[in-house]
């Protein structure tokens, strides 16, 4: 038996030549660890482990090729498969290949096995590959469905919020504008020379509910979009942001910014986003007590960082595809080609690192 990187498991019950397969191997530079299987029992205890190729004679004592063929597939299945064997016809070589068999080498032309062997370890590699894009692919799309759903389940939770609050909130506060109103008509209407007391109670009183109903709309516009984010930048919105979360959570928030520098405003607009995002999970799940910010611009590069001391995020939260925030993150970086990087561990906190792109004219001023 040889020592080496690549599994082989091969079926035969001469052992001569598995002798002369150790020999071949050897010449073609294939460094291989080789597991000799004598029977049928033993062939289908071996494939209880990984290996890289299996190489099988075709006509064994109790057992053949097309059976051993079956086993593999059912118990290592995309693991490449070659028959090597004297007496393995042109017909059964076709119905061999036709079962699933990637390649065949006659015996009497061992030369042709080293080629075999390294054409069906580039197949198999590649078709490994393929797997794996289509099974990311696969689930891509599921996230991508998932997320659109909950975007749309948001929306309309958004236009409830928004109804209840124009409907409770500036609803109650107009009705009680008119009422006052209605007031002042009366005692202006009924009182020639009305008490200027009572006129100045009703003035007063619809001062207080005026200013009231612009402080409604005034937060509710914020809630929406921040006017310091247009007005005075995404440093500025950042910073903002911050102190606000800081006052709501008390989560300490410390951050590193630089001076204002000039962002598109779609770019502005996503980094906000996400940060407002990474500061909901924090409050939400992190159990942290501090928070640690960077936003800078590197080179052609705008990066925010966000850390966090708090029990950090577990791997199968990074995965699945119900983690809708996450999915937002990365799909508002992705639409404007940059990337959002999650690491972190338990007991060792999280780090989201988003980074994007910034248009030619954007990176040279």
């Amino acid at each position: 038996m040889n020592s080496g990187s690549l599994k082989i498991l091969h079926l035969e019950d001469n052992k001569l030549d598995v002798q002369l397969i150790g020999v071949l191997l050897k010449t073609e530079e294939i460094d291989a660890m080789v597991r000799w299987a004598r029977n049928a029992a033993q062939f289908k205890a071996a494939l209880e482990e990984p290996h890289d190729i299996i190489l099988s004679d075709y006509t064994l004592p109790g057992f053949n090729g097309l059976a051993a063929l079956e086993a593999a597939k059912t118990k290592a299945p995309g693991c490449p498969f070659i028959f090597v064997s004297g007496t393995l016809g042109e017909e059964a070589a076709i119905e061999a290949l036709k079962q699933g068999a990637t390649d065949y080498v006659l015996k009497d032309r061992p030369g042709r096995l080293g080629l075999a062997i390294r054409r069906a370890l580039k197949e198999a590699q590649e078709n490994a590959q393929r797997l794996r894009a289509l099974e990311e692919l696969r689930t891509s799309r599921e996230q991508l469905r998932a997320l659109a759903g909950r975007l749309q389940a948001a929306r309309e939770e958004e236009r409830i919020r928004i109804s209840r609050e124009l409907h409770d909130g500036l609803g109650e506060m107009l009705t009680g504008i008119d009422i006052e109103l209605a007031c002042l008509r009366q005692i202006v209407e009924n009182e020639p020379n009305p008490p200027a007391d009572q006129i100045l109670s009703r003035i007063s009183a619809l001062s207080s509910l005026t200013s009231g109903t612009a402080q409604r709309v005034r937060k509710l516009c914020t809630e929406l979009r921040p006017a310091v984010l247009d007005d005075l930048g995404l440093v500025s919105a950042i910073g903002w942001q911050a102190g606000e979360f800081q006052a709501r959570t008390k989560i300490r928030c410390q951050i590193k910014e630089p001076p204002e520098f000039p962002i598109p405003r779609d770019h502005a607009t996503a980094l906000f986003r996400i940060f407002q995002e990474i500061l909901t999970n924090v409050a939400r799940h992190s159990q942290a007590s501090s928070v640690n910010v960077r936003l800078e611009r590197d080179g052609s590069n705008v990066v925010l960082e966000v850390k966090d001391n708090g029990k950090g995020i577990r791997t199968d939260q990074l995965n699945t595809s119900k983690s809708f925030g996450l999915l937002g993150m990365k799909e508002r970086a992705t639409l404007l080609d940059g990337k959002l990087e999650i690491s972190g561990g338990p007991g060792k906190g999280t780090c989201v690192k988003v980074t994007l792109p910034l248009p030619a004219q954007g990176a040279g001023k």
